[in-house]
């Protein structure tokens, strides 16, 4: 995906736009002035699938001991005076020796005398025969301040274990660590916190970390610099992508779904190369479940001081038995459901400085009869202009792309929802997916419109699957109605009216960047 490419591929967009509606000559286009897309011609080279961190990789590996936190995270809560903190903690399994024999317990706070050469460290347990940690053998506390060193405030919160199981002989199951998640509230907005998390009765810290809290919303919550990405993997790109994120110094990073891409291994470790041609012998498709764990380290010295929002994508999936799907998903991130009156984990709404976004899940129900679309009326009615004047809405798979990848695989989503965001004045969506950049005009129902939104997709941050590089309107690559998602809506490849030039195969990130001056402008830039 990409607004800033890596490797040999450049791509540096800055895109403004009015906030109020305009008409006629005023529509903003992607050809001219600073809309004028500047890129360097594709190398199609750099088209073969990019290669995976192995796992010996020193950022991929457990650091810690016994109790001790890791893979620790920030997430925004629904306004800026509360953040939660997510981490996982793993469990020391303890061979106690007697007559006649030797059996394993699991450590436990009492048994602190076990010196550190009888431990073996485990974050988790795969294979055949594997018994799930229990969450309450130990506390989920976060210790924080304005202070490196006077941390005065302590919140508990809970924690969990999340299973992945597969009831066919040659597979392997896997139970994860213990998952924490605290909420911390009564925060002050653009504050630096210092914070340990952890067990402090073990005792079993985190180093401190810390985190700095949103603008408040209303007229001085600018500016913002917001990271954009997705589809990022655990690959060599993706150390560049998060390398050129990191330089950007974003207050947030909104993620657009396709974390860690556990779903392109076998449950063996082994991965593959494409994932719709393979398992094609297994009654349910495999993953590889310690993905997630080496991504949540990878990714720690990043998301453990800058917050991360995360919407789900195809990749997280992951059916199991029982029809059970997204429980990694689920377990492993935080999420402001509650607080912003959603009861799921698929979608959710939050405010950062002078914006409001709205995160929705493509891969549930979305039709007027169902509580997500419900819940989002509800959402959307409650939205003040006035304190949050960019409404900016997030889910996966593009609704208008021009790419014959995924071509209007969402368009069922679209019908279902669009009449609702552009109703109430969705000033941009992000999506993911197409593993390429687009940016569209402002677009509603395939036409041009002043006031319709802004569809930007954002759709590879490194992955190891290939990027998209042939155009639905291309001669000879517009997809056959018999071939698409939905064959009542497809074959209709004239996408001019929605599109500039803007559309690049890319891998990358981008930053949005709102600033608020007399007449508000929102700008995408590298």
């Amino acid at each position: 995906m990409g607004v800033a490419s890596v490797s040999a591929i450049s791509l540096a967009v800055l895109a403004a736009f009015s906030f109020l509606c305009v008409d006629g000559d005023g529509i903003p286009t992607t050809l001219d002035g600073p809309f004028k897309p500047v890129t360097v011609p594709l190398d199609t080279s750099f088209r073969g699938n990019a290669v995976d961190l192995p796992h010996t990789d020193p950022r991929l590996q457990r650091t810690v001991q016994g109790f001790e936190p890791e893979q620790i995270s920030v997430t925004l809560s629904a306004t800026y005076d509360s953040v939660w903190i997510s981490w996982v903690t793993g469990y020391t399994p303890v061979k106690l020796r007697f007559h006649g024999g030797s059996r394993p317990m699991f450590l436990a706070k009492k048994l602190l005398f076990v010196s550190p050469e009888t431990m073996k460290i485990r974050e988790f347990q795969i294979g055949d025969n594997i018994k799930p940690l229990d969450p309450k053998s130990v506390a989920s506390q976060v210790f924080y301040g304005k202070k490196k060193h006077r941390l005065v405030h302590m919140s508990n919160g809970h924690s969990l274990v999340y299973n992945q199981l597969y009831p066919f002989e040659g597979l392997q199951n896997y139970t994860s660590g213990i998952i924490h998640h605290v909420r911390l509230t009564g925060l002050e907005p653009e504050t630096v916190y210092y914070y340990q998390c952890g067990d402090a009765s073990i005792p079993a810290l985190s180093d401190i970390h810390h985190f700095k809290t949103m603008a408040a919303s209303g007229p001085r919550g600018y500016p913002n610099r917001i990271a954009v990405v997705g589809d990022l993997g655990l690959t060599y790109n993706t150390t560049s992508t998060i390398s050129h994120l990191m330089s950007n110094d974003p207050d947030l990073i909104v993620f657009v779904g396709d974390v860690c891409y556990a779903n392109m291994y076998l449950t063996n470790g082994t991965g593959s190369d494409c994932y719709s041609c393979s398992f094609s012998q297994t009654p349910i498709h495999e993953t590889y479940q310690p993905r997630w764990d080496y991504w949540g380290r990878f990714m720690q010295p990043l998301i453990s001081k800058i917050p991360i929002m995360v919407v789900e994508g195809n990749h997280e999936i992951e059916e199991q038995a029982e029809n059970q799907t997204f429980v990694a998903y689920s377990s492993r991130f935080a999420f402001p459901s509650k607080e912003s009156g959603s009861s799921s984990t698929f979608y959710y709404s939050f405010n950062a400085g002078g914006i409001h976004f709205i995160m929705l899940g493509a891969y549930i129900s979305y039709d007027k009869s169902e509580e997500q679309y419900k819940w989002l009326e509800r959402d959307l009615k409650k939205v003040d202009r006035k304190v949050t004047p960019w409404l900016v809405a997030t889910w996966h798979p593009p609704w208008y792309s021009t790419y014959k990848s995924h071509y209007r695989e969402a368009e069922c989503m679209r019908v279902a929802m669009e009449d609702l965001l552009y109703n109430y004045g969705v000033d941009i969506v992000f999506s993911g997916h197409v593993h390429a950049y687009e940016r569209s005009n402002r677009v509603y129902n395939y036409t041009l419109d002043p006031c319709g939104p802004v569809h930007i997709t954002v759709g590879d941050g490194g992955n190891r699957e290939k990027m998209a590089i042939p155009h639905a309107d291309e001669p000879g690559q517009c997809p056959e109605p018999s071939t698409t998602p939905d064959k009542y809506m497809g074959g209709f490849c004239a996408f001019n009216f929605t599109s500039g030039l803007q559309r690049v195969a890319s891998v990358g990130t981008g930053s949005l960047i709102i600033v608020h001056t007399e007449k508000p402008v929102l700008a995408m830039a590298s």
